[in-house]
This record gives C-alpha cells, structure tokens and sequence, in this order.
C-alpha cells in the first residue's frame, strides 16, 4: 500500500500545480461563522465533504474576513507587547512569513482533571505535543501534529478500553500506573492542486462523509489511517477518490509481522444541483490484505478512479465487502438545512417485501435538521438527528472484512443494531461559548455469545437467526447521554480553550443499570472530535 501511496505521490508533484490550500480542523466546535457561511442558499459548495479544504470555501465566501471575525484586537503602544499579545490570543505561536513561504509551530494540549460522583472516582487526562504546518507558494501544503497521552477515564469509558484495547479514535493503550493509559496518535498529510480543478493528498488521518453529526457513510470515529486521496472539482461537481489501508488489531500475520492488514477503495460523487440542493452516491469495498491464497495487498482492480466498484466486485467471484449510499441536503430559508443519509451493506428486494425479517437486509439511515441562529438570535444554533442502523450491517464474515479499523466502527461508534436521538443547542458570544447536548439511543446488546448484531467485529455468520431480525433485538438498552460544557476560547489559531463541562449518562437494561455523573475542568486544545457518547 505504502508503494501505491508513494507511486500516486511522485506522479501527480510532477503536474503542473496552481493553487493549494490547508484543510480545517474536523473539530467544528469553533467555526460556526464559517458553517454558517457555507450552509447558505448563497453558494454552491459540497458541505458533505470533510474536513473542508481552505481554498475551496475561499472561492464561494471571503474565508479571510471571517477569520478576522474571531481575532480578539488591542492596540497597545510598546511593540514587544503587541506581539505577545497576538501570540497568545489570536496568531499561531511560532510563524515565519515570506513572500511563497510560511510555516507555524503550535503546542497541543489537554490537561483535564474530572470527579465521577456515582464511584467516587477522580479522573484526568495528560496531552503533550505540538502541529506544524505551512504553504509552498500556492501550491503545495503540509501539516503534522503528534500527541503524547496518558489518563485515566469514567466507569463506562474504562469498560469500552477493557474489551477494545484503544481510547475510541485515540490509539492503542498500555498499562500506565495502577489504573491509568499510556497511548500516543500523529497525524500528517501532504496536499496539492493541479491545474484548476484537481487536488490531491496523501495522508495519515481520518476522513468524513456527511451533513451531521454522525455518518452512516464514513466518520472520524476510528482511530486514524493511512490514506491517499484526490478530488476533481468542477462546475457544480465534486468527485472524491479515497484509497485507504486499515488493521485488524485481533489478528497478527506472525509476532514479528504485526496486526493484519487491509484495503478499501470509496467513491463519492457530489452534485451542488443548485444552491440549496446537493446529493451524494456513496460505495465503498473493503478486502483483506491477505487470505488463504496467500498475500493479496492492494488489489488493483478496485484502482480505477472511475468505475462502479459493485460489478468488478462481482465479477472478480470475490468475497469481499461492498457498501452503497447516498447523503443529501437542502437548505430552506437562509440558513435551515434538513439532510440525511441512506446506507446499505446487503439488500435483497425479495426478502425487503416478504417482511420476514431477513438478516441480509443489513441497512440503515439518517435524518437531520440544523440551524443557524434560531429565532433570529445571533448566534444560537439546533441540531436534532435521527439514526437508525439494522442488525449485522457492517459486519462481514470476518472481523478482517467488516466496516472497521483498529477495533471501531468506520461509521457510527455504536456500530449496528440501535436506533437513535441526538441533539445539540448551542450558542457563544464573542469567544464565550456554550453547548448542550442530549442523546438517546436504544441498543440491542448481544447476549452471552449470542450474536444478535450490535458488534461489528463478530462474524454474521454467527448470528442468532436466518429471519425474524429486527432493530433493537438481544438484550434491549437504553441509553441518556447529558453534556452541558462551557469554555472560552483563548486562541482561535489552533482552538486553544478552557472548558468546564458536566455529563450525565444512563445505561439500563434487564442485566444492569450502569450511571455515570462526571464533573470536569480543563486547558485544551479541539482540534479533532471524541466521541463518548454511546
């Protein structure tokens, strides 16, 4: 994969390169402005294609304006001051800026200290580390960022790191003093453009198909892959190309040879159909990289850029795992967006009308609606969503082939077999922000060694039932999710922030009830997205 990776790479720096932009941070928690802008009946612009790339909302808003939205200015006399004040409140740390150059250094960082009431169980987290990132004229950008971690987590996070072995989308863990973990994650890409309408990366990260708050399609739940890919964007058209490599952790090649790898090709295509309409078709395959035949690597029948991957599938007698979907958008008024989401992993239409509850009709879909400044108080924006995902969908007939990476979900983080509410207010004033949110979600627990369909990771050929399946079976859970966080953003370069937040969770079943009331305090910095609601 690392050969392909490379091979794309010197092929494409040598093309004739225009413009290049860094893309933003897939933490959104600060750009509202920015969201904003973009989810308006002003623009065409492929929202559902994240993170954003700087350029391409450059040409439909004026990005630099509102950046300068955020800068907190004071004019002060002594120029020594000045600059320390813009250091530490509105400009990258460490900056050099020449005339087709520059280049920033940041510190990263989360010092958090928490108490969970319920056990009586006090909590931290410990994150060191730093971004680097620049531009080569226009066309050429780089960025890297590395993270240095240890911790220890609240009752229902600490059994989730039990059984998976990683901090969900953080990285694998060691033991580290008596309770704690020891866990480290980078992140990297290069990207450039070529001629007016392509742009290419080649990175080390996570990707996200989608207008909510989850996806169905493809998330940045999972911890973070090699990956390469390029977009071509023109007229009211995005084409998105992803070439990726992902590990089975549960399974080695040999002690020597580490965990088990494998592939997936995905395919998006976006069409901006007017300036409050866009749509997307979603498909995807997944292969192992090796299998009783012996060494397979990337298959290059799944290389071509431009093809339906669902009949070279077919037509290859393989056994590998196929998804299709579609997202979709459409803003009403100025600024009110209703979008959703259609994912199918195995559909018969026979089995679909028989309404026998067949377990191959493995499915699921979202609906979602979001606002900006709601009652036309500045500022103040609604989120609610919907989703709902069916029993074995995902999962595959080893953990090798299913919809996964380093032992999470590269979609929803429940995985399969659950329906869903989730739903957010917010509002900030100034660089004073504040978020609620509430979920609640019914899951159907596998039982024992029952597979009923939740984890994703278990062979559906282990499943409990040919027919009568439905969403919610095994062991019916019911899941709260309260979070209420306040903090003030101290500088917007790189989402240095100060937060205070409390979170309330609820977990019940016939087996057991598990509470969980945890009280929080912290100097961060959000640059990307944990997700610890499930």
């Amino acid at each position: 994969m690392k050969k392909i990776f490379l091979f794309f790479a010197f092929i494409f720096s040598s093309s004739l390169l225009v413009s290049q932009n860094l893309y933003t941070y897939l933490n959104n928690d600060y750009n509202y402005e920015i969201q904003k802008a973009l989810y308006s009946n002003e623009v065409h612009f492929h929202t559902s294609i994240q993170p954003w790339r700087t350029g391409d909302i450059k040409q439909v808003v004026n990005y630099d304006s509102l950046l300068q939205l955020g800068r907190m200015n004071k004019e002060i006399s002594k120029k020594g001051w000045q600059k320390t004040w813009n250091k530490a409140f509105n400009d990258n740390v460490v900056s050099l800026y020449k005339e087709d150059f520059w280049f920033a250094l940041n510190p990263l960082l989360n010092f958090d200290f928490g108490q969970e009431f319920n056990e009586n169980k006090s909590s931290y987290i410990n994150t060191r580390g730093f971004e680097a990132k620049g531009e080569l004229g226009k066309y050429f950008a780089f960025y890297t960022n590395f993270l240095e971690n240890q911790g220890t987590f609240v009752n229902y996070l600490d059994e989730n790191i039990t059984v998976t072995k990683v901090v969900p989308g953080q990285g694998l863990v060691r033991g580290y003093g008596n309770e704690g973990y020891d866990y480290a994650s980078s992140t990297g890409y290069i990207s450039f453009s070529a001629k007016k309408y392509f742009n290419f990366q080649l990175g080390y990260g996570k990707n996200f198909i989608g207008d909510g708050y989850r996806s169905l399609l493809l998330s940045d739940n999972a911890f973070n892959y090699p990956f390469f890919k390029f977009n071509i964007n023109f007229w009211n058209i995005n084409y998105m190309v992803i070439y990726n490599q992902m590990l089975d952790i549960n399974v080695k090649i040999s002690p020597n040879l580490g965990y088990m790898k494998k592939y997936s090709t995905t395919h998006y295509l976006s069409w901006a159909a007017s300036k409050r309409f866009n749509i997307g078709i979603f498909e995807t395959i997944v292969w192992q990289g090796q299998d009783s035949t012996g060494y397979r690597g990337f298959d290059v029948a799944y290389l071509n850029p431009i093809i339906f991957l669902r009949p070279v599938e077919f037509s290859l007698g393989s056994p590998d795992n196929a998804l299709l979907g579609i997202n979709a958008s459409y803003i009403v008024g100025k600024h009110n967006t209703f979008y959703g989401q259609f994912i199918i992993d195995e559909f018969k239409l026979a089995e679909w009308t028989s309404g026998d509850g067949w377990w191959g009709n493995k499915f699921g879909f979202q609906v979602g609606f979001k606002t900006y400044d709601v009652f036309k108080i500045k500022n103040l924006y609604f989120q609610t969503e919907y989703n709902e995902v069916r029993p074995y969908t995902y999962a595959h007939s080893s953990s090798i082939k299913n919809y996964g990476h380093y032992n999470a979900a590269l979609a929803h983080p429940i995985g399969g077999n659950f329906k869903e509410s989730v739903t957010f207010l917010k509002y900030h004033y100034k660089r004073l922000y504040f978020s609620y949110e509430f979920q609640y979600a019914q899951i159907g627990e596998d039982i024992d060694t029952l597979n009923y369909g939740r984890n994703i990771y278990l062979s559906y050929n282990t499943r409990v039932s040919d027919y009568n399946n439905y969403t919610g079976q095994g062991l019916k859970t019911s899941v709260i999710y309260n979070n209420i966080t306040a903090s003030f953003l101290i500088n917007p370069s790189y989402n240095l922030n100060l937060a205070i937040g409390y979170t309330y969770r609820s977990s019940k079943n016939d087996v057991e009830t598990l509470n969980t009331s945890f009280f929080h305090i912290g100097l961060r910095t959000s640059i990307g997205r944990h997700y610890y609601d499930f």
